[in-house]
């Protein structure tokens, strides 16, 4: 027996309950729903061609999925990819998390490949849903983040067609995606599943399967392929010779210094052995944030343009810098004649936007390693120059200091920076949205063992929330803190409801100043008068309660930290509305590292 869908409504023809095979209908026959004609309806593909093979393509790909070792699926469920949500509740191993939106689906497997280097992956319906996806999808891409987005498209006999949102899914994706294909056989389903994986994996990267809805509920008896025998994710060894050439030329030079970059982001332990071994200044870049602990006397911070002065200034004095798993967007810093050490897995980025001395093509962790055990240790400080930066990092503390104790309303967003310092988990993990915030964060919070994520270089606003609702998932014992803006949270904050539905107990803190104040910062640099970005805020703290959630309205200082001492153990989602001064901001930049 077999079922045909109406390609109007979608009503189905069920044969076994209808009674009547769809092919002894009357010709004149029309759906009973809508009254399209008989021509309108196509095969489900339920007919059982071996009673024996109980598995669908939807299933043969979940099952890959879950070989893999895929927790969580975020999106939205929808007809074009029906078969596959039900594939995934029959299965039961992976965690689905319904979203109110595609984007926050995106950016919360963009989010888990950052935070955990392993493959997010996230789902859409066809048309709409496809589109929607793209954003998160290219934070993911330009952050080298594993991901792989399974989007459901009409049915394949009717590609090319124009069907009701039907769109060309692999040319809009495939601009800036490492793998994207159309699962259009039902052979296909397995090896393109570990396909899509692998190329993830490689970059890393986004993957994108096209996944027709007749073809997900085809029968398939491909067996799962082993990911131990498939998927290689081993990095590159540096060659000696390359080690031993950036040794002589750091040994060869007195005053040094140490740049670390999203490629170091798991070795502050070798950073932190190379730096006193040298006896080296070390800064991050803003993606690394965290990777060394910032307390440390060494640490001059983030270094780029929403880092602070005192990581130019260290550097300003160098005669190497070594710059360790970032293209360092922001080699201007490095002033004209100093010599360049730069260690990339990627080859393409080594010497990309400026020269180099040496260059060692290979895993950061086995660089380091090879450096730290090669290189003569120093033996006494270049007082001249350490004292330079001790004095710029007295000077930091006291700035810090004096915005700590700024008890003026409405709120220096500085003193948001310390209140946070002073409750925050010394393990937890903040995530940062993108906005004026952005830039008081990477100044002025030390991080001493936390973890700071954001969306880097495309720099999109509505990261924070996904980013914290991912980070909840993949570490449900640790706190999580989500830094944003009014602006950035306000684009997808009808989210914070699923915090509430999955139990995640987020902690969003949302700088209200009514505007888009880094737009206005620019307006102002490029001599243009303030228009078209102010807004009215709902009552974020209101919005929380709402939503089945905790929420605080803070407008003046003193009651900040009691806000958050109450929320952050509160165990529950919850939103701290903070009321900021909309005058006072951080220095001005276009870009974020």
């Amino acid at each position: 027996m077999a079922r045909f869908r109406c390609t109007v409504c979608n009503w189905v023809y069920d044969e076994e309950s209808e009674g009547v095979p769809f092919t002894d209908l009357p010709d004149d026959w029309s759906c009973p729903v809508c009254g399209a004609p008989k021509s309108a309806f196509v095969p489900e593909g339920l007919a059982k061609t071996d009673d024996s093979v109980e598995t669908t393509v939807a299933d043969a790909i979940v099952e890959q999925l879950v070989s893999l070792g895929v927790p969580v699926i975020c999106g939205i469920p929808g007809d074009s990819n029906l078969p596959l949500v039900d594939a995934i509740r029959r299965d039961g191993r992976i965690r689905f998390v319904l979203t109110r939106h595609e984007e926050t689906a995106a950016f919360m497997a963009s989010a888990h490949g950052k935070m955990t280097d392993e493959m997010g992956v996230c789902m859409s319906i066809a048309g709409p849903g496809a589109t929607n996806l793209v954003t998160g999808l290219m934070d993911a891409s330009a952050d080298r983040s594993p991901v792989l987005a399974l989007v459901g498209q009409v049915p394949e006999v009717y590609l090319g067609s124009e069907a009701f949102q039907e769109i060309d899914q692999l040319e809009l994706f495939h601009p800036f995606t490492a793998f994207a294909e159309t699962i259009a056989r039902t052979d296909q389903a397995v090896p393109l599943t570990m396909s899509a994986a692998k190329h993830a994996y490689r970059t890393p990267g986004v993957s994108v399967l096209s996944t027709p809805t007749d073809v997900l509920v085809e029968k398939a008896a491909t067996a799962v392929l082993d990911p131990g025998r498939r998927l290689h994710r081993g990095a590159p060894q540096p060659p000696g010779d390359e080690i031993a050439r950036a040794v002589e030329l750091i040994d060869s030079c007195d005053r040094i210094a140490i740049l670390a970059g999203w490629g170091a982001r798991h070795h502050g332990a070798l950073l932190t052995e190379l730096s006193e071994k040298l006896k080296a200044p070390i800064a991050t870049t803003s993606r690394a944030k965290g990777a060394v602990r910032e307390t440390e006397r060494r640490s001059v911070g983030v270094l780029g343009s929403i880092g602070g002065k005192r990581g130019g200034r260290a550097f300003q004095g160098a005669e190497l810098v070594l710059v360790i798993g970032t293209g360092f967007r922001h080699a201007s810093l490095i002033p004209a004649g100093t010599k360049i050490v730069q260690v990339d897995r990627d080859s393409t980025r080594i010497g990309r936007t400026f020269d180099v001395d040496a260059g060692i093509l290979g895993d950061a962790g086995a660089a380091l390693s090879g450096l730290a055990a090669g290189v003569s240790p120093r033996s006494t400080e270049d007082t001249e120059w350490w004292g330079k930066i001790d004095a710029d990092r007295v000077a930091f503390l006291d700035e810090l200091t004096a915005a700590g104790e700024d008890r003026s309303a409405p709120i220096n967003p500085g003193f948001v920076i310390q209140a946070l310092q002073r409750n925050v988990a010394s393990d937890a993990v903040i995530t940062v949205d993108v906005g004026d915030h952005t830039y008081w964060f990477y100044r002025d919070f030390i991080c001493e063992g936390q973890r700071p994520f954001l969306s880097a270089n495309i720099a999109s606003m509505g990261f924070g929330l996904p980013a914290a609702l991912s980070a909840q998932l993949d570490y449900p014992d640790r706190q999580v803190v989500c830094l944003t803006g009014d602006g950035g949270f306000g684009m997808l904050m009808a989210d914070f409801t699923t915090a509430v539905r999955e139990e995640l107990p987020i902690n969003v803190i949302v700088m209200n100043d009514g505007r888009l104040k880094n737009i206005k910062k620019e307006q102002a640099r490029d001599g243009f008068p303030e228009f078209g970005i102010s807004f009215p805020n709902p009552d974020f703290a209101s919005f929380a309660e709402t939503c089945g959630g905790l929420g605080y309205r803070v407008e003046s200082p003193g009651d900040l930290d009691v806000a958050m001492s109450e929320a952050f153990a509160s165990g529950r989602p919850a939103i701290i509305d903070v009321v900021v001064d909309p005058e006072l901001m951080a220095a001005s930049a276009k870009t974020v590292d």
